[in-house]
């Protein structure tokens, strides 16, 4: 018992602690009482074994409130027009879009969350493409939000899903409805998901656990829907619906499998240790955001074969002829790609397979970099994490803070801090990040940096807490022993000097798409990368600074990707050459009209395609439903941008 319940504890604080050091927007975890912070990473009664995956959207949509921007759109092609749309002026509040026969379904993000009658999934009538009509709304459970909803015709009728995240202590899981009549919906069933191991559903909590996408599909006579569930094991969930009252587990597949790939029982697995190892290897990756769980999954038609976008493992074809064993066809990853990052975010086939799309997510397109100047041993790049309570260092002359350092020991004390003008080097511990930030302000100091103690050792943190009026980072405690020019903590001088540092801020891109080869499915090949001026280029005068710039989700017909690309609205590309894909389209609206119109600047989440017509649905954040007919080459007739 003392054994189980030692493992346990380092479980928890491992699994949780790695869980937000992963993530980039915001870094780690943010935390007034820095010797605390496994307290704000993990909820073990909530089921929680990572962070939520919108996490860096929220973080970004607060990050832009504030700003007022004039800027010019940027270049358009104008052959996707407005045709009708549904109006939901709320500002971040719509998420997907997916539609059957007459009508299309939206999401709603965390506000307003569920209880509200207005959270859930909007039903639309568009029959008249021109003038769509709200038809009423599937409500979420209360306390839970509707990010994902696919709805398609199965043996037992027209069966429409959704996914249950927690935003405000609800359930997860997800919600089965007959929707043969889309006025009246039927609920068949609410569906719990947990994590497939035992030991970690049973013995640790991780229970009840959010789902982020779905996806519908059918095998000869069997119905099912695929989850990405927010577990430690197991990901990728199948479920048999083919009794959509009775919903019913039938097989799994997570990336802790591309690391140990001799584990044959996952669900019984019981040998901490090994555990642990594939905890390691999830919460690591590539870049910023950090971590090798799956984000979305798109199944072909025949429903044997899953293309899974699996963030940082890369994107992951498997053959899933035999649901309850799923096998592993390809990996298709190059972390040098785009920015450094790989965050496989969405994915989609063209009809043979020979050619998939895969979107990158990325909300962190500026870089905070620290380095240790000079010539000497220690001199160079080192990571950091920029304040959360501190003054951005973007707003700070040449958008960097630099100088030499003072080491000002705990500075806990206004009384012990020595007096400067440079920078002061703090060691983490024993007070709030406030409290060290209001004392080197007393003492002179123009910024600060704050790096962990020999406890935290190389995690970092995001100092958050009352905002002080300087800039600052946090660094790794080996990195402040680097910057002091000493081994051992127990060298450290209060008043000494060390080096000269520099903490700046660039620009490292958003993100695009990548188009693969599947010629040979065992061997993809990435062809090419797409971007958009703003995605590649942050600071580029033309977009607006309060857009979101990341690609979103994809769905390819033919030859042609349609992308939701958030601020740069809908793009087409033209995928025949994959080694050069082309635009050949986009809807983009800006300018006061709009955003009155609108509900706020153009924010394009998810995206629906009516296979072999036309007729383009999107949803937009702040703005809710808009269908779009998309032209041949040339100008759309009536086109806006």
């Amino acid at each position: 018992m003392k054994q189980l319940k030692a493992f346990k504890l380092a479980l928890v604080v491992i699994s949780g602690f790695m869980a937000f050091s992963a993530l980039a927007a915001p870094p780690p975890v943010v935390t007034d009482d820095p010797d605390d912070e496994h307290q704000h990473v993990i909820s073990i009664s909530d089921g929680l074994v990572r962070a939520d995956p919108s996490a860096p959207l929220v973080a970004h949509d607060a990050a832009v409130a504030d700003i007022i921007s004039d800027a010019p759109f940027a270049k358009v092609i104008k052959n996707l027009a407005e045709a009708g749309r549904g109006e939901r002026l709320s500002a971040n509040s719509t998420t997907d879009v997916w539609a059957l026969g007459n009508y299309a379904y939206t999401g709603t993000f965390n506000s307003p969350c569920g209880g509200d009658p207005d959270a859930g999934i909007w039903i639309w009538d568009v029959r008249n493409k021109t003038k769509p009509e709200f038809v009423g709304v599937i409500q979420s459970p209360a306390g839970s939000r509707t990010n994902d909803v696919r709805v398609a015709t199965m043996g037992s009728g027209d069966i429409l899903v959704h996914s249950n995240e927690s935003c405000g202590g609800g359930p997860g899981g997800y919600e089965v409805y007959n929707v043969d009549d889309p006025s009246n919906p039927l609920h068949l069933a609410s569906v719990q998901t947990d994590d497939v191991n035992l030991l970690l559903r049973d013995d640790l909590g991780f229970a009840d656990l959010g789902v982020h996408n779905l996806w519908l599909f059918t095998q000869g006579a069997k119905d099912y829907v695929a989850a990405t569930v927010e577990s430690e094991i197991g990901n990728f969930q199948i479920f048999d619906i083919t009794d959509p009252t009775n919903p019913t587990l039938v097989g799994f597949w997570g990336a802790e499998q591309l690391h140990l790939p001799g584990i044959t029982d996952w669900v019984n697995l019981s040998d901490f240790s090994v555990i642990l190892d594939a905890d390691a290897f999830l919460f690591g990756g590539f870049g910023a955001s950090q971590n090798r769980f799956l984000h979305d999954v798109t199944i072909t038609p025949d429903g044997l074969t899953a293309y899974l976008a699996n963030w940082d493992a890369g994107l992951v074809r498997l053959d899933i002829s035999d649901v309850s064993n799923p096998q592993l066809v390809s990996v298709a990853i190059d972390p040098t790609s785009e920015d450094g990052e790989v965050n496989s975010h969405s994915v989609w086939p063209n009809a043979t397979g020979t050619i998939v799309v895969e979107g990158e997510e990325d909300f962190s397109p500026f870089e905070s970099q620290f380095t240790i100047e000079g010539a000497g041993p220690n001199a160079g790049t080192y990571p950091s994490s920029e304040g959360a309570i501190t003054t951005p260092i973007a707003e700070e002359p040449g958008s960097e803070m630099s100088g030499q350092t003072t080491y000002v020991g705990l500075a806990c004390e206004g009384a012990s801090v020595p007096a400067g003008t440079g920078i002061a080097l703090i060691q983490r511990g024993a007070c709030a990040f406030t409290v060290k930030g209001e004392n080197v302000i007393a003492a002179g100091y123009s910024g600060m940096v704050v790096f962990n103690n020999e406890a935290g050792g190389d995690a970092l943190v995001t100092m958050g807490g009352t905002a002080v009026s300087l800039p600052g980072v946090f660094v790794r405690h080996s990195t402040g022993l680097a910057i002091m020019g000493v081994a051992n903590a127990a060298d450290l001088v209060i008043g000494a000097p060390g080096a000269t540092i520099t903490a700046a801020v660039v620009p490292n891109d958003w993100s695009g798409m990548r188009i693969w080869s599947y010629a040979d499915p065992a061997n993809p090949i990435l062809m090419s990368t797409f971007n958009t001026v703003c995605s590649a280029s942050p600071t580029d005068p033309s977009c607006d600074p309060r857009g979101t710039y990341s690609s979103h989700n994809v769905i390819v017909e033919g030859n042609k990707a349609y992308i939701s690309w958030y601020s740069d609205g809908v793009v087409v590309l033209d995928v025949s050459d994959p080694v050069n894909p082309v635009e050949v389209a986009r809807y983009h609206r800006a300018g006061s009209e709009f955003e009155a119109q609108n509900g706020g600047i153009q924010d394009v989440w998810g995206i629906y395609k009516i296979p072999n017509q036309p007729w383009i649905y999107a949803s937009d954040r702040n703005g809710g439903l808009y269908i779009l007919k998309e032209y041949g080459s040339g100008s759309a007739k009536n086109g806006k941008d």
